[in-house]
This record gives C-alpha cells, structure tokens and sequence, in this order.
C-alpha cells in the first residue's frame, strides 16, 4: 500500500467515511518509518535518517518581506531565483538548494486586495539540473533546454497571461514580469514553479514561497498581527549523509519518475524540526502544505486547541476548533492557537505522532495579551445548486503495469496536449463531479478560481469500470465544517464522488486543472481548461 493510500485511511474522520478503517495503520508508523515511493529504486549513497538528529536545536526562521518599490507603473518588486547553500540542521552540512532569495526560506509578499502589485521573477538558475530529469515526460524532452522556470501564483485570480501557464517557461539568464490584480479576499497564497515537466524537481529543489493578501474586512476582526503572526512552511525531504537533497527515483535512467514522492525528514520553514519563542498569548499561525505528495495530519500537544479560521481562499463564516486538521499538498490554513494557559511550558505541532514543531512558551507575556475569539469572521453565502447551468463528470485514472507499479495518471482518460474539452462561460457557475477510480486521495486544484465543496459520495468503482453505470453507495457526506469556506484544492478521497460548484469569474483565456500530488500532475494529471467571453 502506497504512503498516499495509508494518508487516506489516517483521514478516513475527516471526511466521515468509514470504509477501510479495520485497515488503518497506527499513526506513530506513519509518522515515523522511512517510507519508499512505489517502485523506487534503492539510493545508492547513504541515506540521512531524521530522527537519529537532536530535535529541536534549530530556532524556526521567519521569512524577510519583499520591498516593494513604488514607480509610474505602481508597486514593483523583483524576486531572483538562485542556487544557494544553506543548514537545514544544527548538525547537518549545508545543503544544495534553489530558492526564490538567499535563504531556503522565500521572501513573503505582501500584498493589498485591489491593489496590483508587478513582480519581476528572474531566473539565474544554473543551467543544468543536480535532481533527476525524466526527459520522457510530456514537454520535458532532450529537444528542450534541462533548466525552465515558470512562477505561478496559487490561489490568485489572475488573467491567463499572468498566470504562470507551464508552458509559458522561460531559462537561466532569462525573466518575466508578471502583473497581479488581487482582486480578491484576504488570503494566503503561495508562489511555486510550474514548468511542464520539471515543476515537482524545481519545488523539491526548493522554488517555494509565500503570499499573505490583507483587506479591510480582515483588519476589522483585530486578529494577531507582526511577530505575533507566523507564516509556517512545511514540506518533507530526503538527504544523503553529507546533507545533500536526494530524490529516489525509479532506477531507469530513461523513465526516473515514480508516482509519489515521501521523504524522511519533516522541515518547517526550511529547518529540520525546529523551535520557536513564544509569549503567554494568541497567535496567528498561517500553514501552508509545499510538499509534493505528503498529506500532514496536524494537532497540538499539551491539549492545547486551535480553532481554524481560514481556508485556502480566505477566512471561514467563523471559526471551527482544530483538533486535528488534515491538510493535503497545496492547501493553507489560518489557525488561532492559544498558549496563555502553557506559561513557562513547551507545546508541540504534532503530524501524527511526531513532534516537528516546538513552542517555547514564556513565562509572561510583553504586553497585554487580551483577545476574544470573534465568534463570526466573514459572511459567505453558499452557492445555489440551481445557479449550475453544467454540470461536468471529471474521472480520476492510473494505469499500472504488468506488477502494479503506477505508469500513468490521467483526468478523463486523455493527456494534458489533447484538444481542450473544458470550456466554461465567463460569469458562469458549474458543478464539477471528481469521480476517483484510484486507491489514492487526490488533492484537486482548479485555476483563476475559488469554489465551494458540495459533498462526497462512496459510488460502485467496479461497476462503474465494467460499463454497468454510476451507482452511488450511501447518502452524501456534507463538507467537514473547516471546509465549508472557499476554496482552490479539494481532497478527492478513493472510491468517491466528489462534487465542488464553481463561479467562473475573473477573466477568459486558458488556464488548468490538476492535481496537486507534483509526481502525479508531471504524468500526466493535469488538464488545461478555457473560459470563454
């Protein structure tokens, strides 16, 4: 069983369903073994094993802010990506990495609802690449050069030609300007590469950052701001012994990709299992999943409770209590954690059983520490059913070979270069069913827009394969309350229909949908879609 295949069963709550519970492994296995990806080839250096390391010896970076510059075209900012060494680890040697600045840890953006901001991303990159190419993939060929960068602006609503289109890459030596509106809510999103066929390399190398958008609304509601705010990165990775990132592949030098990606060590803000000083107090922690397959299952010790009070497209209707919050590759969360009842004690961010983030509380606070949970944060109107003038059925496919191992994953059974066969209305509203006939959790992102999830459904997977029709298992399961606001990834469990309901505002053009498993989108699940004026 692949590590995706067992995150489902550890979100098996989460969603409500309860098949394949008696099969669900112990969360400290998870969280502590060294997992494989399906059909990786044994490393041939020797590896670097995580939890050999003193944890919690490293205090957690926090992200500079970009400076924006002010000229007769507005607020400008330039961002270059670059090679860098840097510790991941007190005792770890400096680590090769790509990164959007001079640290692992990507400059913040900070931006305003309504007011565009231009961002000039040069690439001085070199020009060959140090993690393994398959050069077999779709658009990835020995025909193009090794080393595409491409930026895309998760979450943002943004015209097409600013939208970081993967096939809109560009090489070292090269840079492009892109405008963004944010004509949106107040939000996280993140910035990462999208080059066709390289993207789950170039994340992995480390091209990550994060974008906090702030509007009036937000700002009314007083929440926790400057030091008293963290932005929270999280991702896995692999290392040699000698501290260098390694990316286990599939041994065939013509075809290196594997399905899934699980590495051994868990980094937040680009160290190992670090610290952080905290006062007696509210804090604001904006959590962002970068890595390329892992699903985190998120809670904090101590029986310290957060509440959520945001999802990927902004702040929830009001908030929800965290106990434990499931959250799949690409997805944010705005959680509010109260540490004034651990002064002087140590909190942990757990993912499963392993401790991967310490806070050190303070025995007194610096200033007045007084906060009351609002008990509403934004309106937000569900989405009529009856506003959807299409509805679209979207199947979720993988095809193995002769010994099972994964080969290809597909969206409606056709390839990201065939014909475009989405084509919805500018200004229109659609539901879009995910019907999953894999044995893996598939996080779901569409571009330009945010949606709403409508419900889950367990459906006859054979039946529906053997050309016997949808038949549906069971009554729908209704959004767990932190999903009920918007949204621009979807968890699409196994087995299950999974319905959202999209308004397709914003601009026309062409723009993709995908999943936001790296591995799996690279091979081939992704698929371009366009919004006709």
């Amino acid at each position: 069983m692949s590590p995706t295949r067992r995150q489902f069963l550890l979100q098996v709550s989460a969603t409500g369903v309860t098949a394949l519970a008696a099969r669900k492994l112990p969360a400290s296995t998870l969280a502590t073994q060294m997992t494989m990806p399906m059909g990786a080839a044994a490393p041939k250096v020797p590896m670097l094993h995580s939890l050999e390391l003193t944890p919690f010896v490293d205090e957690l970076p926090l992200p500079q802010k970009a400076v924006a510059s002010s000229g007769k075209s507005g607020q400008h900012i330039r961002i270059t990506m670059r090679e860098i060494h840097v510790k991941v680890h007190r005792d770890v040697p400096p680590t090769r990495m790509w990164s959007y600045g001079d640290t692992a840890l990507a400059p913040l953006i900070e931006a305003r609802s309504n007011q565009p901001l231009r961002v000039e991303w040069i690439n001085h990159l070199p020009t060959k690449h140090f993690l393994p190419v398959d050069f077999s993939l779709h658009g990835c060929g020995h025909d193009v050069p090794e080393v595409r960068a491409c930026v895309h602006m998760h979450g943002g609503k943004n015209p097409s030609s600013e939208d970081g289109y993967p096939e809109d890459w560009y090489v070292p030596g090269k840079s492009r300007v892109q405008n963004y509106p944010f004509q949106q809510d107040a939000t996280a999103l993140w910035y990462h590469d999208h080059a066709m066929g390289l993207n789950r390399l170039n994340v992995y190398a480390g091209l990550v950052g994060m974008c906090l958008v702030r509007d009036a609304v937000e700002e009314t509601l007083q929440l926790p701001t400057g030091k008293y705010e963290l932005p929270l990165t999280l991702y896995d990775r692999n290392f040699t012994r000698d501290g260098q990132l390694l990316y286990l592949d599939s041994g065939d030098p013509e075809h290196p990709w594997v399905p899934e990606f699980y590495g051994d060590a868990i980094l937040i803000n680009g160290k190992i299992r670090p610290f952080v000083h905290v006062e007696p107090r509210v804090y604001r922690l904006r959590l962002l999943n970068a890595a390329n397959s892992r699903f985190f299952a998120l809670s904090f010790s101590e029986g310290v409770t957060g509440h959520q009070i945001g999802s990927d497209q902004g702040l929830l209707a009001a908030p929800v209590p965290m106990h434990q919050l499931n959250l799949a590759p690409a997805e944010r969360a705005d959680i509010l954690v109260d540490f004034s009842q651990s002064a002087g004690k140590t909190v942990h961010l757990k993912n499963a059983a392993l401790e991967v983030l310490q806070f050190r509380v303070a025995a007194k606070a610096e200033a007045g520490t007084s906060f009351a949970l609002p008990k509403t944060l934004r309106p937000m109107e569900r989405t009529p059913v009856t506003s959807a003038t299409v509805t679209r059925q979207i199947t979720l496919n993988e095809y193995v070979d002769k010994i099972g191992n994964s080969m290809l994953m597909l969206l409606n059974r056709k390839h990201w270069h065939e014909p475009v066969t989405e084509t919805p209305k500018l200004n229109s509203t659609e539901i879009w069913e995910f019907l999953n006939l894999t044995e893996d959790t598939h996080p779901m992102h569409l571009h330009l827009v945010r949606f709403q999830v409508l419900d889950r459904q367990l459906f006859d997977v054979f039946a529906y394969r053997n050309d016997k029709g949808m038949h549906p298992i069971r009554e729908p399961l209704q959004p767990e309350p932190n999903e009920m606001g918007w949204k621009d990834v979807v968890q699409c469990p196994p087995g299950m229909i999974t319905r959202i309901i999209v308004r397709f505002e914003g601009y026309p053009g062409k723009y993709l949908y995908h999943c936001h498993v790296l591995e799996h989108e690279a091979n081939d699940m992704m698929r371009p879609f366009e919004v006709i004026a």
